[in-house]
């Protein structure tokens, strides 16, 4: 969800762990482990994002669109998953990664600060303006029914 493409995610998660089994005796003896390597996950994911920022070349949403138009999903349900995860994708790395550790992973507020490294009040910002930015949105997707999400 993070990520917005599976493959990217695999190698993230694979270089995570990767890391995470060399260090285990250290990371194994902590009180959360697992949150430790799930915070592992997302800074790998913003400290990547950064590195590719450098080097990637923008293209406009139309000569993509010209390239490869976007094909219908066969159900309402999938197509209302899809311009939600669509508008996810949208959101800033921070915002996305909030919104990924609240709702997907339903992580407490404490719990998603202590991941990414910051305190409460600032996820709680995070997931205040994602939230705002995707009701914003959200009227302006409609589903191939004609009806708003």
């Amino acid at each position: 969800m993070v990520t917005w493409d599976p493959h990217l995610a695999e190698d993230i998660i694979q270089n995570v762990l990767v890391r995470a089994q060399l260090r285990w005796g250290r990371i194994g003896r902590l009180d959360a482990p697992e949150l430790y390597v799930k915070r592992m996950v997302v800074n790998e994911f913003l400290s990547l994002r950064r590195r590719r920022a450098a080097n990637s070349v923008p293209l406009a949403a139309e000569t993509l669109g010209g390239l490869l138009p976007p094909m219908p999903d066969p159900t309402a349900q999938r197509d209302d998953r899809d311009a939600m995860l669509r508008l996810i994708a949208r959101l800033p790395p921070r915002q996305r990664a909030v919104i990924a550790l609240r709702f997907y992973e339903d992580l407490a507020v404490d719990q998603i600060a202590e991941i990414l490294g910051c305190r409460t009040v600032t996820v709680r910002t995070h997931l205040a303006r994602a939230l705002a930015a995707l009701q914003q949105a959200l009227p302006a997707t409609l589903t191939t029914t004609g009806e708003k999400l």
